[in-house]
């Protein structure tokens, strides 16, 4: 494919010149690889695995990852060999990282609350951790240990009790040794070589081998997602972290924004898979026109130049006749990733509503926020971030409320509590409540 072409794939759009239908085509993402065969073949999949168990576990591993596994589980000889033939630049650059994700989630984890509403009535938040959870990291066209830090500090935070991890094998049997040395890191030794939906089934139901979790957790492809969407579905089903679609990234840029760095930051989500989607909005034609050449010029040198030109060619340029306009059409798309490339960033930020995660100014490019800013990369995608957010400690645990009541404080607030059950006719709402009363009014 010529730069010709490459550059004919992304025209600029003006905002301003659309109809409320071609506005609304624009901003349409890539269509997932749903419908009804893909819905059909993960059902036939976590049918297999909860009929069979490891059974089908092997046979579908043979299938889809091409290896033949006796076990599935990381033994602790596997653990130690990873550790011991990883890079030692690797290894320091995961300690970095996994410290300053562990200082943004501490801090921002659920706090307990006491507090007095009323004399003599004291209402509590405390937080209990989720017995089992199950965390699934991908290895799909590259092996992603980030995505163990991600899932794996704030488990560790929250000390839940029983923390399963699946990730694909490869052609050798073996699990990527970054993501197994992560994962030792974070104290998760219950690993299994483990990928596709039939993972998500397998921490789902549970086998012979794994055991059956309440809650799961990380991204996936399109199989992975919908197989997510389908246990969480049943009655007996796990909880999972948050519906979830291909990756994105929208910018906003002025004419301050370096065209290199904006082209950078867009390849570096499009290089991500051919359904991620990158979108462009800026006030000044000039930005656009050089983010355009740039974009070409940096594509030619990616290596998965073939992946980031298929997401390219479903992604868009937008010039506005306002940065104002732009945040306004930003919430209205409501982006996994937000970059606010402009003078005065913050200015916007104010007027964000709908984002999984704001990346401020030139100096803040989205890949840092997906290894080692301290923040979490497991995201609200596909618009959903206009009600989820994305992945902390507070996804890891449960928040159960309390309240004590002092006799003095059942008299001051138990009257309204028996004129509201009254008015909702619920009368045994209201007799446990006067009937106590009347208990307290006669040992006066």
């Amino acid at each position: 494919m010529n730069a010709q072409r490459e550059n004919m794939e992304l025209p600029i759009l003006e905002w301003a010149t659309l109809d409320a239908g071609t506005r609304r085509a624009s901003l349409r993402r890539p269509v997932q690889e749903r419908g009804e065969e893909l819905d059909a073949a993960v059902a036939r999949i976590l049918d297999q695995v909860r009929a069979d168990g490891d059974a089908s576990l092997r046979a579908l591993t043979r299938r889809y990852d091409g290896c033949e596994l006796a076990t599935f589980a990381v033994s602790d000889a596997e653990f130690a060999e990873a550790e011991a033939g990883l890079d030692p630049v690797l290894k320091q650059a995961i300690a970095e990282a996994k410290e300053r994700i562990e200082i943004f989630h501490r801090a921002a984890a659920p706090q307990t609350v006491a507090i007095e509403t009323a004399p003599g009535v004291v209402c509590e938040r405390v937080t209990r951790p989720i017995a089992r959870v199950g965390l699934y990291v991908p290895a799909g066209s590259a092996p992603l240990p980030s995505t163990a830090l991600m899932l794996g500090v704030p488990a560790q935070i929250a000390k839940n009790p029983q923390v399963v991890l699946c990730t694909p094998a490869g052609k050798d049997g073996r699990a990527d040794a970054a993501v197994l040395y992560v994962a030792a890191l974070c104290g998760i030794r219950q690993v299994f070589k483990l990928g596709g939906a039939q993972a998500i089934a397998a921490m789902a139901f549970g086998t012979e081998s794994v055991p059956a979790c309440d809650k799961l957790f990380g991204p996936g492809n399109s199989y992975v997602t919908e197989a997510k969407r389908q246990v969480a579905a049943l009655a007996d089903g796990p909880a999972i972290d948050m519906p979830a679609g291909p990756s994105e990234v929208l910018v906003i840029a002025d004419a301050s924004a370096n065209p290199e760095f904006v082209a950078a930051d867009l390849l570096s989500q499009a290089e991500h898979g051919p359904d991620s989607q990158v979108l462009l909005l800026a006030d000044d034609h000039t930005v656009l026109e050089s983010v355009r050449t740039a974009l070409t010029r940096q594509l030619a040198q990616l290596p998965r130049a073939d992946i980031a030109r298929v997401a390219l060619a479903k992604s868009r340029l937008i010039r506005v006749t306002s940065l104002a306009e732009a945040v306004a059409i930003s919430n209205d798309y409501a982006p996994e990733h937000l970059i606010l490339n402009v003078r005065e960033p913050r200015t916007l930020l104010s007027k964000v509503e709908n984002a999984g995660s704001v990346f401020l100014g030139p100096w803040s490019p989205e890949a840092v926020g997906d290894y080692c800013s301290g923040t979490n990369h497991v995201l609200p995608t596909y618009g959903y971030a206009r009600a989820w957010s994305g992945v902390s400690v507070a996804s890891f645990v449960k928040q159960i409320t309390v309240q004590e009541l002092s006799a003095d404080g059942l008299r001051a607030i138990g009257p309204s509590a028996a004129t509201l059950a009254r008015a909702e006719r619920l009368n045994a709402h209201e007799r446990a409540v006067t009937l106590r009363l009347a208990d307290l009014e006669a040992k006066r």
